[in-house]
């Protein structure tokens, strides 16, 4: 599974009990293998849609999965795949539980930066305080 982030494309191999798992990155494509639980051995190489940056990406390693974090060389660019060809393969698919259009996020952040700075004015108007002669003093 994959997802995609403005600064990071992420990318989830789900693999019960992995052992021997090898992940060998460079700038533009990935080797991953490993051997399942019951000792089947996975192999797996994607060339990606655009070039990585390898010295700043991480994986790492659950009892389900291996999570990779991939920087990407051009950030704020969306990748519409995760794959340098245009075919979609069958064991690939995007992580919609993480999936966000982050150009939409950027306006909404936007929005709410506003909707702040206009309460935070708001609450900074100081005017005369209140007059409390209505206040009932008897106990």
């Amino acid at each position: 599974m994959w997802y995609d982030r403005p600064r990071y494309v992420f990318i989830e191999f789900c693999v019960e009990d992995s052992v021997d798992v090898k992940v060998d990155l460079d700038d533009y494509k990935v080797i991953f293998s490993c051997k399942n639980a019951d000792g089947v051995p996975l192999y797996n190489k994607i060339h990606f849609y655009e070039r990585v940056n390898s010295n700043d990406s991480q994986n790492k390693r659950s009892g389900r999965s291996i999570t990779l974090f991939v920087r990407k060389w051009k950030e704020k660019v969306q990748w519409p795949r995760l794959t340098k060809e245009d075919i979609k393969p069958a064991w690939l698919f995007v992580d919609f539980d993480n999936w966000r259009d982050w150009e939409g996020d950027e306006e909404v952040e936007a929005a709410m930066v506003e909707h702040y700075a206009e309460m935070l004015q708001k609450v900074t108007k100081k005017g005369p305080p209140p007059a409390m002669d209505d206040l009932d003093v008897s106990t």
